[in-house]
């Protein structure tokens, strides 16, 4: 019995391989196939702000799909995932250069190399998602669009995350799938749009039949989009009036010791007819420097605030000296923030999710056991996960400062309570690139998810006014110094998003997993007993 399994073992052993040698003369050379998935990532970004060739993020993935159904190697798997990764990554993120190059003062060459360094790391995702793809399911649209939902999903917490590029956000102007957002997320915008692209393939393969299951769940997305649930309310209240100051202070001015006065000059000049609205808000960092090394001016303008009724929200460096103890502490905590004033009430906002080598440095804790290595550089600290809403003008204000406002399930938590939210920025850093409209784009589905008007006030662009549906109402030019005013609904209610957060996808795509693996177990067991 035992000779007779090991030569059926053998027998299917050496049949895959003649299979696999037999496709192999059918199909695209290896190098010409890394080409195509290498050109399949790069096409993608243009789906996205500010290009917005959504169906692109139809035919990005559908290609990758194409090339990885045949039987192939897991070597070529890798190999195609991570050169559709490298692609996706250099081109939808090659903003970065700009602040590498043009900020970092580094030189050209190398700013690219970092560039492709980054796709290469962040390509891992797509490499790794192909192979298992290749190796441990079943080859159907179901298993691939689960695998990529769920390799989206890891890049919103694997060492700390970069949530970027997601396929959901090409989507969010397409009421006829982003509908899917306030119930189940951008990931469930992600894995419909994805099912569907790898199941258009499949018709040309004569299995029609998983385009037809694919459309029941965007005709569930467009039922929703024509029956316009209201998930959230309007509260009984008056619209609250606020004033966007963009400053548009140059990057390479904005900490430099002997302008700091200046920059505030600039900020306090433009604010002085904004005191009849009921809300003044100023960009992230808009003040260069610590709360306490601007006691008598922000105290100044606070005073102006609470003498109008109106509420100034600044973007500052936060320290907080409460929590120092110099026994133990090197030097006080100190926080990137948002801090209310005047209208008779104060509080702050500390940002949780810090930007790698910007704000914090990775792993400096270790690097501080060996003093040779250690870089020097004081870091931020995260601010609590379970802060509450700011009191704004009589409304609660959710806050999410830049980067942070790319992680879906932060923002849902910082919206739990809220009756509208903030976002600031400083995107100078990335000039005219596409980050910062991509960067709004986000914002607009977090706006989705939660069913909360958003307003985003940034140095330079892009400030704007959002409603819940991801609408954008208002927005002010990019680059220039100027105050964009405008009027915010506060609403109240949580969206199933809210409630559930990314649980209900996760279960769902969990299962889909199970199911494949279990076919394809079944299947090549069958195969072996043949």
């Amino acid at each position: 019995m035992r000779a007779s399994k090991t030569n059926r073992k053998k027998t299917a052993t050496k049949t895959n391989r003649a299979g696999l040698k037999k496709q192999s003369k059918t199909q695209l050379p290896t190098f010409l196939a890394v080409i195509m998935a290498l050109v399949a990532g790069a096409i993608f970004s243009f789906s996205l702000a500010p290009y917005g060739i959504w169906p692109l993020a139809l035919i990005s993935p559908a290609i990758l799909y194409a090339l990885l159904i045949s039987p192939i190697t897991n070597k070529r798997a890798f190999l195609l995932g991570q050169a559709y990764g490298v692609g996706y990554w250099c081109v939808g993120a090659f903003w970065l250069y700009n602040s590498i190059h043009t900020y970092g003062n580094v030189p050209a060459p190398l700013a690219i190399l970092a560039i492709g360094v980054m796709g290469l790391g962040m390509g891992l995702f797509h490499a790794l998602m192909a192979v298992v793809f290749n190796r441990f399911v079943g080859k159907q649209p179901f298993a691939f669009a689960s695998l990529w939902t769920l390799q989206e999903w890891l890049k919103t917490w694997v060492l700390t995350g970069f949530p970027w590029l997601f396929v959901g956000y090409a989507f969010t102007e397409q009421a006829w799938l982003s509908s899917l957002a306030p119930v189940f997320g951008v990931l469930a915008v992600s894995f419909v749009a994805v099912l569907l692209a790898s199941s258009m393939v499949e018709v040309f393969r004569s299995r029609a039949g998983y385009l037809l299951i694919s459309l029941v769940p965007v005709l569930a997305a467009v039922a929703l989009h024509l029956v316009s649930p209201q998930w959230t309310q309007a509260k009984d209240t008056p619209n609250l009036t606020v004033s966007l100051v963009q400053g548009n202070i140059p990057q390479e001015q904005k900490w430099l010791t002997e302008l700091r006065g200046k920059t505030l000059q600039i900020y306090a000049s433009m604010t002085k007819s904004e005191w009849d609205s009921d809300v003044v808000i100023w960009p992230e960092s808009s003040i260069p420097m610590f709360q306490t090394q601007v006691l008598p001016f922000m105290s100044g303008i606070a005073n102006i605030a609470e003498e109008t009724d109106t509420t100034w929200v600044v973007g500052v460096p936060f320290v907080d000296g409460a929590a120092y103890n110099p026994e133990t502490d090197p030097y006080p905590p100190f926080y990137n923030s948002v801090i209310a004033m005047g209208d008779g009430k104060a509080g702050v906002y500390k940002k949780q999710r810090l930007v790698p080598f910007g704000e914090y440095v990775p792993f400096s804790g270790v690097l501080n056991v060996f003093p040779s290595l250690s870089l020097g550089i004081m870091n931020f600290s995260r601010g609590d996960a379970n802060q509450n809403a700011l009191s704004v003008a009589g409304q609660k204000m959710g806050s999410a400062i830049c980067y942070e406002v790319a992680y879906p399930d932060t923002t849902r938590k910082n919206a739990v309570g809220s009756d509208f939210m903030l976002t600031v920025s400083n995107d100078a850093w990335f000039g005219t690139t596409a980050g910062p409209l991509q960067h709004l784009q986000m914002v607009q589905m977090r706006a989705l998810e939660t069913g909360r008007w958003f307003v985003r006030s940034t140095n330079n662009g892009v400030t704007a006014i959002i409603d819940h549906n991801g609408n954008i109402i208002k927005r002010a030019p990019q680059f220039e110094r100027v105050v964009l005013r405008g009027e915010v609904q506060a609403r109240q209610g949580k969206t199933p998003y809210v409630s559930h957060g990314n649980t209900p996808v996760l279960i769902f795509i969990g299962i889909l997993l199970l199911l494949s693996v279990l076919g394809f177990v079944a299947k090549n067991r069958a195969m072996r007993g043949k």
